[in-house]
Formats: C-alpha cells, sequence, structure tokens
C-alpha cells in the first residue's frame, strides 16, 4: 500500500512538472515572437541602410552583399544633418527643461496646498490629458500666428504647454511620498521657498524627473505634426522635417529608400542612446508617481 502511495505521488510530480514545462515553453515561445514583431522593423531599417535601391526591392530582409558607409554619408549630407541635431537637440532640451520646471513646481505647490482650488487646478491638468492635439490644432497655430509667434520659439512654449499635463500628472502622485518635515526642517534652517526647491525638494524627485525627461523627449523628438505646422519648410528645420523634405526633393519619381533608411537610422540614433542610459528610471518613476496619485 505504501509502495504504491510512493508510486502515485511521484507520478503526480512528474505530471506537475512536466506541466510546469510546458507552459514555461509556450511562455518562452510566445515572448520570443512578440520580441521578433518588435524587432522586425529595426533589423529592416538596419540591413537597408546598406544597400542601394535595387537591392532594397530585390531583398528587404536580407542582409546586404557589401558593406559601405557611403549611403549614411550622403544622408548625413542631404539632411543636414548635424545642423538639424543641432537645432532638435535645442528645441528638444529647453522645451524638456521648461517642462521638468513649471511641472515640478506646480505638482509641489498643489501637493502641500490641500485646498478646493489646489484639487480643481490638478483636475483640470489631469483632464488635459485628454483632449487630443488635433482637437486644438488650428486655432492654437492661428494664435500663433496673429501674434508672431511661428517660429522656433512658439514651437517650444507649445511643446512646454502640451508636455505639462502628463507631467503634472507624475509628479503630483511622487511628490506625496516626500516627508514633508524635511521640508520643515530646511524651513527652521533659514531656507527661503526657491532655495527648498531647489536643493531639497528637486533632489528627491530625481527618479520622477528622469522619467519625465525620458519621456517628453522622446516626443519631442520625434514629433513630425507640430513642427510642421510651426517651422514648415524654413531655414531651422529638425531631423524630422530635414528627413520629410529630403524625401520629397529626391522622392519625384518614387521613393528613394537608399537615402530614407539610412537617414532614418542616424535620425533615430541619439534618442536611443539617450533612453538606454535612462532606462532604467523609467518604470520605477512612473509606478511610483502613478500609484500615489
Amino acid at each position: 500500500m505504501k509502495e504504491l502511495t510512493v508510486v502515485t505521488s511521484k507520478s503526480m510530480n512528474a505530471n506537475y512538472f512536466l506541466k510546469k514545462r510546458l507552459q514555461m515553453i509556450g511562455l518562452y515561445a510566445m515572448l520570443t515572437l512578440i520580441a521578433l514583431y518588435t524587432l522586425a522593423p529595426l533589423w529592416l531599417l538596419l540591413v537597408n541602410s546598406f544597400k542601394d535601391q535595387s537591392e532594397i526591392i530585390s531583398s528587404p530582409l536580407g542582409l546586404p552583399t557589401g558593406f559601405t558607409l557611403s549611403y549614411l554619408t550622403n544622408a548625413v549630407k542631404e539632411i543636414h544633418f548635424f545642423k538639424a541635431l543641432l537645432v532638435t537637440a535645442s528645441i528638444t532640451s529647453i522645451s524638456v527643461l521648461l517642462i521638468v520646471v513649471v511641472s515640478s513646481m506646480a505638482a509641489w505647490m498643489m501637493v502641500r496646498n490641500k485646498s478646493t482650488a489646489s484639487y480643481v487646478v490638478f483636475m483640470c491638468f489631469v483632464a488635459a490629458m485628454l483632449i487630443p492635439f488635433q482637437a486644438v490644432m488650428y486655432p492654437l497655430i492661428q494664435f500663433f500666428d496673429d501674434i508672431r509667434l511661428k517660429s522656433a520659439t512658439g514651437l517650444i512654449l507649445m511643446y512646454g504647454g502640451f508636455g505639462l499635463s502628463m507631467s503634472v500628472f507624475l509628479y503630483h502622485g511622487f511628490v506625496k511620498g516626500v516627508p514633508r518635515g524635511v521640508e520643515e526642517a530646511a524651513t527652521i534652517d533659514g531656507c527661503n521657498i526657491f532655495q527648498m526647491y531647489l536643493y531639497v525638494v528637486m533632489p528627491l524627485l530625481k527618479s520622477i524627473t528622469v522619467t519625465v525627461i525620458v519621456l517628453n523627449s522622446m516626443w519631442i523628438w520625434n514629433d513630425y505634426l507640430l513642427p510642421f505646422l510651426v517651422i514648415g519648410n524654413s531655414s531651422t528645420k529638425t531631423l524630422v522635417l530635414e528627413l520629410y523634405f529630403a524625401r520629397i526633393t529626391a522622392g519625384q519619381f518614387g521613393n528613394p529608400w537608399q537615402l530614407i533608411f539610412p537617414a532614418v537610422l542616424i535620425s533615430i540614433i541619439p534618442i536611443i542612446i539617450v533612453y538606454l542610459f535612462l532606462q532604467k528610471y523609467i518604470v520605477k518613476g512612473i509606478s511610483d508617481g502613478a500609484i500615489k496619485s
């Protein structure tokens, strides 16, 4: 009887481990398919950045028959890469700095001053997250044109306004976890409100600040519609606009794939580098900010 019980127990354990193994195999197979699906566009972009037009059309998924940097160097010249990179980096940096300073100060004040007015203002920021840009696009562009701010400066102000709602929401939740006693101690030591914000509050908001920087930088860097409407075909074009107008100029009789693929590749490299260095802060910042809201 004991031997039968032992055999039955071993059989149940074997079936359990077999079932768990099959579940893990299925899970890894599904994750592998998702990873391949996600990485396929990047593979397509990478391998076709080193091919000519005919090779891209005949074998879009295959490796290039020869390795040459001529297509990349040609793309750098055609899209005025370094000038456009400076313009894009300047617009992105100033816009993100504006978003970080205004949204962090606004969220801090709304959390520390618990009143009906603060709650209403916070709800307005949250509600603004639901309003699509297309709903206010034409009135906004017309307004900035009327006040003669349809330029890079106006574009920075627009980015600052559109980025506030989500950033305030993230900061608002995170500030709730900052101990008020730290600020009270700083007040006793003689800090004014600006010193407290700069030297006490902001260092404690480092992880959520990095999250806000990365999310807004990726959005502003890759944006096409707003720069196209505000800057257009001016002398200070962003990388995305340079890519668009270079494609229009070179593609009068079709799509110039040997220009498009390498131009897109060199355009996304800077923001990918920034993301790789700061990615560890993103999930932590979003989860900490959202859970406490």
